[in-house]
């Protein structure tokens, strides 16, 4: 097995006739933190759909853990250990905090429909361990004294690390994060920094899509660029602030 959890291999995503991702190749090392950078419409949260089968790429692979995931459906990915974020907040609000963390287990369960219908000692004791579960991850993003409140009464930025939580439930290998920091104050941002180091300890790699430059250079080791679908860099946060082309593609070509 190699070093990268996952390679992106020449994929390509079009919509007709537009191209939203163009033969963008790139690796994301085991146990660090990869980000995705680019303007608004760069492609980014296309790359995130094609890798996690929301798309199926045009052209290219998606390869986890060695194995070829392109074009597998959402809950295959799931299943492989890939969890993620959205870029709009995808909770099932008039659901407490808790239920929407237990529903992240699903993919892991093991209990068969029998056993749900018969209320069958497995059944109960699988039920008992996802509950627990599902209150260390709610501790583990502060949310475990809102574990009773419907999602939709929950905060802007509780509701975000609610998402992350909820992720985090499906036992990732690979988590991706889209924009988790938008709409966050700067405490917010600082705390986000510090829960993304901590899912690194717990063994978990993080692949994230995200705005803020402060937030990047800080918290990844490694950065790839896309500017209209095409990757125009990558490599270390002080290489890639130094790019000209990723300079260009943020603040325009001079006159």
């Amino acid at each position: 097995m190699s070093d990268s959890i996952l390679r992106v291999s020449g994929v390509t995503k079009r919509f007709g006739g537009l191209v939203a991702v163009d033969n963008v190749s790139f690796e994301v090392p085991t146990g660090e933190v990869f980000a995705l950078i680019g303007p608004n419409g760069a492609g980014k949260t296309t790359l995130f759909n094609c890798i996690t089968g929301v798309y199926k790429p045009t052209l290219g692979h998606v390869t986890f853990l060695d194995r070829d995931l392109t074009g597998a459906p959402p809950h295959r990915a799931a299943k492989a250990g890939i969890g993620r974020t959205f870029q709009n907040i995808r909770l099932f609000e008039y659901m407490s905090a808790l239920d929407n963390v237990r529903l992240g287990h699903h993919c892991r369960m093991k209990s068969y429909l029998w056993d749900s219908l018969f209320k069958t000692p497995r059944e109960r004791r699988e039920e008992r361990e996802i509950t627990a579960h599902s209150m260390e991850l709610l501790k583990l993003v502060g949310l475990d004294r809102h574990a009773e409140n419907y999602a939709r009464n929950l905060a802007y930025g509780q509701q975000r690390r609610l998402e992350i939580a909820r992720a985090l439930a499906t036992d990732p290998k690979l988590l991706l994060l889209d924009e988790p920091a938008a709409g966050f104050t700067p405490q917010e941002k600082v705390e986000l920094m510090q829960l993304v180091n901590t899912i690194l300890k717990r063994g978990i790699t993080v692949f994230l899509i995200e705005h803020d430059m402060k937030v990047v250079m800080q918290a990844s080791q490694r950065i790839a660029v896309l500017d209209h679908g095409e990757k125009i860099a990558e490599g270390t946060p002080a290489e890639v602030r130094g790019n000209l082309r990723v300079i260009e593609a943020y603040l325009g070509k001079s006159a």
